[in-house]
């Protein structure tokens, strides 16, 4: 059975779309008090209505992740709001491919300060409510779930620093994993393959008509998809962990 989520707390980042706007949607479904985070409030706030019409609860955070004051801020208004918080999505990231002779340095940057250091930014400042929630709450665990990729598992030509970025996220959450098993907080890794969302459309044209042939045909995951999987990773009872989902639509062969 699913359990409930009532009488918790949870932040999304990158929520204003995709798999950060399904998660959220079906979090609050489930019972649990959810801050919303992302840079475009408008969308933030037309997640938050919908939210609200099934009798949710939503804080929307209008936060840049990348930086560090803000990231703080999103846990620590969370916490102030809800009084507690017992879920992290870290969700927020962009995937910018192609070849790396010639590839603009800004898009590397832009990976690593998001990918990376947004995620340790939110990882860093969530962990003691985290802990402090595993301990009074009454289900008694609290979840940190990262969102990685196929591509944090095997490297391939043309997507070296987003495989630079996913690869770390793992290394990451398998070693907080084990520093806080013990304490019952749950920290698991989501890897979605190919999903329609609009985390491909951010890339350079030439980039983008590589991406639509390599996957012509192919019925690509849904963002609710990968929500699905989220939400039964954070509702397993607490002797039970998930702590890595490796998730293809049936047709994507790598």
């Amino acid at each position: 059975m699913t359990e409930k989520l009532d009488g918790t707390a949870s932040l999304v980042t990158g929520a204003s779309s995709g798999i950060g706007a399904a998660t959220a949607a079906m979090l609050a479904a489930r019972g649990a008090a959810v801050a919303v985070a992302a840079r475009r409030k408008d969308r933030l706030e037309a997640l938050a209505a919908g939210v609200r019409d099934q009798g949710g609860t939503v804080l929307v955070l209008e936060s840049d992740v990348t930086v560090e004051r803000q990231a703080t801020e999103a846990v620590e208004r969370t916490v102030a709001e809800f009084g507690r918080l017992d879920t992290l999505i870290n969700n927020a990231g962009v995937m910018l491919l192609g070849p790396m002779e010639g590839a603009p340095l800004s898009e590397w940057q832009r990976m690593v300060e998001l990918n990376v250091l947004g995620l340790l930014y939110c990882a860093h400042a969530a962990l003691p409510h985290l802990l402090a929630a595993a301990e009074d709450s009454p289900r008694r665990v609290a979840d940190m779930v990262n969102i990685s990729s196929v591509a944090g598992r095997v490297a391939r030509n043309g997507s070296g620093v987003y495989n630079l970025t996913k690869h770390g996220v793992g290394a990451f959450s398998e070693s907080m994993r084990q520093e806080v098993a013990r304490r019952h907080v749950r920290v698991s890794l989501v890897e979605p393959g190919a999903t329609a969302t609009e985390l491909a459309g951010h890339n350079r044209p030439e980039v983008l008509e590589n991406l639509s042939a390599q996957f012509a045909g192919t019925e690509r995951m849904q963002a609710e998809d990968i929500a699905d999987a989220i939400t039964y990773i954070v509702t397993r009872p607490r002797h039970v962990a998930v702590n890595e989902i490796l998730i293809r639509p049936t047709e994507q062969e790598r």
